[in-house]
């Protein structure tokens, strides 16, 4: 090694040893921040994990690490890390904010619930807790709950679009059509570009049994937002009731596979095989779809006409009680005496 490279060589060496570990420490982070705001998320999860070789128990480093998995939906690697988080760090909402939202994708509503009341608790003007609140809510079907939830994040923001269609939506849900409509028309009036309106406003028409309203409607939201999995799916469904089966077909398979952890989208499949008589496939897609979300509206009527047609009356029959107990109201008069209801 000649002089000059030994000058430099020191130099390095004293300058990291004049770096404290709290620099080092921020200096990973902010660099790890930056790629992921770029999307290299790989590089980001590199530059958190380096933090964590120095302070294992650095909260931030592992809170942005459980980001970097949620973006790529692994999530039970990012729930590991918001847990260690919050174990470092028992005061740190935004890690309770980042688990809760974690629970939600797991399906874990409750423990979802559990973080967000915590948030509420230490900061009860953050109007993203309440409107997640409602989110999750909605998917345990507690809609008067959802609508309060949402109520109270437009209280506190404002009217923004995400928060007007999501309670429209419950709206819709709770079969309040009307109401739902009228929401969602102000909201294109204010957000026409907004491809989430004209989606639910289709689910709207197919209810009240407009299908080519409903289907140019689903077609406007598709052009806003090509390839959007639920829209895709939710234009098969519409083909469904059409008795487009080869249209419907492809929208589904197409959505299946842009998003393949969607259950809507296997109910769907599972009503495509019942009405093209191939029952089995049926049976096995909508039990694969409730298994995904037990939640999916209608789901148990098409479970339980699939069991009827494999003659699995016994099961058949307790699909189509809580069919009735959620309000589907699907059920025929032949139906209900064959159950003796």
């Amino acid at each position: 090694m000649n002089l000059k490279n030994i000058i430099i060589a020191t130099f390095v060496i004293l300058f990291s040893c004049g770096e404290t570990k709290e620099t080092r420490l921020q200096k990973f982070l902010l660099k790890g921040n930056l790629e992921v705001e770029g999307q290299n998320f790989d590089q980001g999860a590199y530059y958190f994990k380096e933090a964590l070789k120095i302070d294992p128990c650095f909260a931030d480093a592992s809170n942005n690490l459980g980001t970097v998995y949620f973006k790529l939906k692994r999530w039970d690697l990012a729930l590991e890390q918001y847990q260690k988080a919050i174990e470092c760090k028992p005061a740190f909402l935004n890690a309770y904010f980042n688990r809760a939202n974690t629970f939600y994708e797991l399906k874990e509503y409750y423990s979802a619930l559990a973080d967000l009341d915590k948030v509420i608790i230490a900061k009860p003007d953050t109007a993203i807790a309440y409107f997640t609140k409602g989110l999750v809510q909605t998917k345990l079907r507690d809609f008067p709950a959802a609508l309060t939830s949402f109520d109270k994040a437009i209280e506190l923001e404002g009217s923004k679009v995400e928060y007007a269609v999501n309670r429209a939506t419950v709206k819709f849900y709770m079969k309040d059509f009307d109401n739902a409509k009228s929401e969602l028309e102000s909201s294109a009036k204010e957000s026409p570009e907004e491809p989430n309106i004209y989606n639910t406003l289709a689910l709207i028409e197919v209810e009240q049994h407009n299908l080519l309203e409903a289907l140019r409607l689903v077609n406007k939201a598709l052009e806003l937002s090509p390839n959007e999995p639920f829209f895709l799916n939710n234009r098969g469904y519409i083909k469904l009731i059409q008795h487009d089966l080869i249209g419907a077909e492809e929208d589904i398979n197409q959505s299946i596979g842009i998003d393949p952890y969607n259950g809507w989208a296997y109910r769907n499949k599972g009503i495509f095989y019942w009405m093209n008589g191939d029952y089995p496939s049926a049976e096995r897609l909508l039990t694969q779809a409730i298994e995904m979300d037990s939640f999916i509206d209608k789901i148990h009527f098409y479970l339980g006409m699939a069991y009827l047609n494999n003659g699995k009356d016994k099961l058949a029959c307790e699909h189509f009680r809580e069919s009735e107990n959620r309000g589907d109201k699907m059920l025929t008069t032949d139906l209900m005496k064959k159950c003796k209801y």
